[in-house]
């Protein structure tokens, strides 16, 4: 069966497309875990068959993300559903263009035919894909993401003498134009953009940034008028990464984990049995002014060891340009002059990690997780600053002793363009059917 795609069509430079209302695909499957911005078409809603089948549909979609390719017979054994349910649901997601069937056939253990097996859709000129973009204070990462969360395309945007107030517009500008290089004849499912900040994904709304003095910036509608209309939604990046290690990550993700994003901005994320945290107002993840055992830097706040204060982009980079490290505050610089053997650029770098590790010990010993995952340049790009994050950690905490617990993101250098697309990508892995229903309404 050739799979047809149900959703938008790729986007079009020449044809404008109504804006989407943010927050219109649900973000959480259905149960307790799902958000507030469900309209009446949501799951939660819907009689109880259509709940079952939103809820196998998920089930087969995770499956074959999990262990595919495989033969509907398979993914009956891996999931526990019946094999009348597999392939009603396997005929669905055929249909609607997420999965499609290989060519090459899977042998039966005993009698009868080979079984064709099934794989999530990721043709190269053909598969559907998510467009995400990372909005950073300086600089920002475009890419553009496949169904098993591999980046297909990607490019970064400078942009630190940009006035935050039309940097939306002027991000959405260059996005536009990465899509329309990039995306061929492939479908696009939608966009996703993280950043850091208190960020309200129901809502599709920056509550607060301070770094860019945003507060309650409609940033979701910014962005999907400035593309043309496909469905945007936002996230904070830390839960972004979060999201992705549980989807595409290790194992011990989807049991629990702590996520330390440490930029410019300096947040957290928990993942409990596949689910991030939002809390109250989505406001779950304000690590900024978590205090630093040893450290006695100010903080703008008043107080003196705060983690942003000690260890974040910006801290580094004014620390290097006061040291005589680099030319300007710039920390692509100062880890540029590390690893072309400056040892005042490699011993700054080696603080700023026993700073990040020591503030980590603190959370381990009150969160205790399965894996904590840390986001931060130098460790991203070079594994010795990441042995010296696990080593100041597992000298502090007083519950963990191993520091293999202590990781970089699954998807290294990539690991910004993969969140934000994860931000698309979530909310169709928990409810494929409906979410696919909401995009094809809008395109």
């Amino acid at each position: 069966m050739s799979p047809t795609f149900r959703g938008p069509r790729p986007l079009d430079d020449g044809a404008r497309e109504p804006a989407a209302s943010p927050g219109s695909v649900p973000d959480h499957g259905p149960g307790p875990d799902r958000g507030s911005g469900a309209g009446p078409g949501a799951a939660g809603s819907r009689p109880a068959g259509d709940c079952r089948r939103e809820t196998n549909a998920a089930t087969v979609l995770r499956t074959v993300l999990e262990h595919g390719p495989l033969a509907r017979s398979a993914i009956a054994r891996h999931s526990g559903l019946s094999p009348a349910a597999v392939s009603r649901q396997a005929t669905d997601l055929l249909r609607h263009g997420l999965l499609r069937e290989l060519p090459e056939r899977a042998e039966t253990a005993g009698p009868g035919r080979p079984q064709i097996p099934v794989d999530l859709h990721l043709g190269g000129a053909a598969g559907p894909v998510a467009g995400g973009v990372h909005l950073g204070v300086d600089v920002s990462s475009f890419g553009l993401v496949d169904l098993r969360g591999r980046v297909v395309a990607r490019r970064r945007f400078a942009h630190a003498d940009a006035d935050p107030r039309v940097l939306p517009a002027a991000i959405a500008r260059e996005l536009r134009s990465f899509l329309s290089q990039h995306l061929g004849t492939r479908p696009l499912l939608g966009v996703g953009a993280a950043l850091g900040g208190w960020v309200d994904p129901d809502g599709g709304r920056v509550v607060r940034h301070d770094a860019l003095a945003w507060t309650h910036r409609p940033l979701a509608a910014e962005l999907a008028r400035g593309l043309g209309g496909p469905t945007v939604r936002v996230d904070n990046h830390a839960r972004a990464v979060a999201q992705s290690e549980i989807l595409f990550g290790r194992p011990e993700a989807r049991r629990s984990l702590v996520h330390l994003f440490v930029g410019n901005v300096v947040d957290a994320a928990l993942g409990i049995a596949g689910v991030v945290h939002q809390g109250p107002d989505s406001a779950a993840g304000e690590v900024a002014h978590l205090p630093v055992p040893d450290s006695t830097a100010p903080c703008v706040c008043g107080r003196s060891g705060c983690l942003a204060a000690t260890a974040s982009n910006r801290a580094l980079a004014e620390t290097a340009y006061r040291r005589g490290i680099v030319p300007e505050p710039d920390t692509f610089l100062v880890v540029d002059a590390a690893a072309t053997g400056d040892r005042r650029a490699d011993r700054l770098l080696r603080e700023r990690a026993r700073a990040v590790g020591r503030a980590l010990a603190l959370l381990l010993d009150v969160l205790n997780p399965d894996l904590v995952v840390v986001t931060e340049l130098a460790s991203l790009l070079d594994p010795c600053y990441l042995e010296e994050i696990q080593g100041a950690a597992v000298d502090l905490s007083h519950v963990c002793h191993d520091p293999e617990r202590i990781v970089t993101p699954h998807a290294g250098p990539a690991t910004m363009p993969v969140a934000a697309g994860t931000v698309l990508l979530n909310p169709l892995f928990r409810n494929p059917l409906q979410s696919l229903e909401g995009l094809a309404a809008r395109g």
